[in-house]
């Protein structure tokens, strides 16, 4: 059994046609759903659980679990095939959801059971918090599956190292039915990345790719350097109390890699935010440390099903651009007003427009009223002050604090809610942190979580389909090429190559036999800003034929110089 669970603002969806020749009977009423505030349960029945006669109480158990985590009482069972490609027959995955349905309803949950055996169309709103998406693979280890796992034990001097070699290079991408400027697809035009069954959602980063990757952070880790931050860097492994401490064991520790270690247990961190918090409290703080920034581009790493990985956009292993601003309340609004022109300078470099959302205190929450009207006033005021549009989303907000989320649209008129910035109450509590004050009394400093870019691989994929891959000349892997007309043009290319490398421009050279159309289309394919040709014409004027996106001219070799040195440094 597996399932992803949704927790969202509303899901609409509606029955478009039979994708079963014997689909559920179901009346018109049936057939579309408007549901607000539910927690939307996507299961795929599979044929493993035919044995197991548990399977109803197990789905029943976690389901009420996840809904206890995110405080929802609307869910929505909505039958979800993609999950799995090892289905059960539809008529036992039907008496299994419609028996799911019928425990829910006696704990008293309003349960919505969507259509069974049709194709549909959804439309659904995701909440931001850390428990709005969740994936669950429910086992059955009866004595039966037992044997199986002895059977399939072999010994290492029976290993045959070109089949499992062979079993380990299935990652061919089937783009059938993917367009044109998917990001996977212009991966490997580009040769940025890759993927491998060994490792299910992790990337693979390739050398071009690997220079996209470093290129923002080297972009953020300047502003940050501008912006008075300190850079940290945090363990990936840490013992299960320091997860117990920051709630994340209580409402997380199924999407948690875990591993022991002389009889204790580790957690590979799903978040960056609790090493942040012993880095604060290595050593005593006075108020004149604050405030104090710490940047982390730290890597986490959270369990989803295979089902549910799609490229750079759902990742198991992923980098974020984390920070944490720690301050008084006097410094609050200066600091989340440096971290909102922050992220208006950083997503008009890539030409983001967004949108910006106030989520105000939910039902469940920690701290006082008190303190819950001044955190919210502070971010309206700061909204207000800066002349920012934006609109509330009532009751969305963390349960330990308010927070501004900025929702980004790319060309493809899609839109992403990437950069956020969160008050929070929980952590320095929970963690005991404090500074003294002016009159050496101890006081507890106010917490901003903040990222810009969110996770890199996403924001990596955004901006490959929004820029179609022809990313700007600044972050492109391979800024210039140079191909030569004829085997006499060989000289001059070489030189023009390692005077554009001495200048640090990153450049190749394509100087094969073959024909110089086919050149210049794999040139294209690869998304090169700039296509240098170089003939005997050329060599005699000292020029360059050049070519950009599409566009020819020619123009003198020192004037195309001034023109990639001026545009690279006018990025920002």
């Amino acid at each position: 059994m597996r399932i992803l669970s949704l927790h969202c603002d509303y899901l609409r969806y509606k029955a478009l046609k039979k994708a079963l020749k014997q689909p559920e009977k179901i009346t018109k009423k049936r057939e579309k759903g408007d549901i607000k505030e539910p927690l939307v349960i996507l299961t795929a029945i599979e044929k493993q659980d035919e044995s197991n006669k548990k399977i109803v109480t197990d789905i029943t158990k976690e389901i009420k679990k996840i809904a206890k985590q995110v405080k929802a009482k609307n869910i929505v069972l909505y039958p979800y095939a993609h999950l799995s490609s090892s289905l059960s027959s539809p008529g036992y995955a039907l008496k299994i959801l419609k028996k799911v349905e019928e425990r829910l309803r006696k704990s008293r949950f309003k349960i919505s059971r969507a259509p069974f055996g049709y194709y549909k169309e959804f439309e659904l709103k995701c909440k931001g918090h850390p428990l709005a998406e969740l994936s669950r693979q429910i086992d059955y280890n009866s004595g039966e599956a037992q044997k199986l796992v002895e059977e399939v034990r072999i010994d290492s001097k029976d290993i045959d190292p070109k089949k499992l070699l062979k079993e380990v290079s299935k990652t061919k991408l089937d783009s059938r039915k993917l367009k044109e400027n998917d990001h996977r697809i212009l991966g490997q035009q580009m040769d940025l990345f890759s993927f491998s069954e060994t490792a299910p959602g992790m990337v693979f980063w390739h050398n071009n790719g690997l220079i996209i990757y470093n290129k923002l952070i080297e972009l953020m880790r300047k502003e940050l350097q501008k912006a008075d931050y300190q850079e940290i860097k945090t363990p990936e492994i840490l013992d299960k109390k320091l997860w117990q401490i920051s709630g994340h064991w209580d409402k997380y520790k199924e999407n948690i890699f875990l591993t022991d270690y002389e009889e204790r247990q580790f957690a590979v961190k799903p978040m960056n935010c609790p090493g942040g918090m012993l880095v604060y409290k290595s050593k005593p703080k006075s108020y004149k440390d604050l405030p104090l920034r710490t940047g982390e581009f730290g890597t986490v790493h959270r369990q989803e099903l295979s089902g549910v990985l799609g490229g750079l956009f759902r990742v198991i292993q992923f980098t974020q651009d984390d920070a944490h601003v720690f301050c008084t309340e006097k410094q609050l609004e200066q600091e989340i007003i440096n971290i909102i022109e922050l992220t208006d300078k950083i997503y008009k470099i890539f030409n983001f427009k967004y949108a910006v959302e106030l989520s105000t205190r939910p039902k469940k929450r920690i701290g006082s009223d008190k303190d819950w009207d001044k955190a919210e006033k502070v971010l309206e005021k700061v909204l207000k002050k800066k002349k920012i549009k934006y609109s509330i989303n009532k009751g969305d907000g963390a349960f330990y604090g308010p927070k501004i989320d900025f929702h980004i649209k790319d060309s493809l008129d899609r839109t992403w809610q990437l950069s956020t910035i969160q008050l929070d109450f929980a952590m320095p509590e929970r963690f005991d942190l404090d500074y003294k004050d002016k009159n050496n009394k101890s006081q507890r400093p106010i917490m901003i979580h903040r990222a810009i870019y969110g996770s890199l691989e996403r924001f990596i994929g955004i901006l490959l389909e929004h820029t179609k891959g022809h990313l700007p000349l600044w972050l492109s892997p391979i800024q210039v090429r140079i191909i030569n007309f004829t085997d006499r043009n060989n000289k001059t290319c070489e030189k023009l190559k390692q005077e554009l490398h001495e200048q640090g421009f990153r450049v190749d050279i394509d100087l094969k036999t073959e024909p110089l159309g086919g050149k210049i289309k794999q040139a294209e394919m690869e998304k090169i800003p700039y296509i240098i040709v170089i003939g005997d014409k050329e060599e005699k004027s000292k020029s360059v034929a050049v070519r950009n996106k599409g566009n020819v001219k020619t123009i003198k070799t020192k004037s195309f110089l001034k023109q990639i040195v001026k545009e690279v440094e006018g990025k920002a």
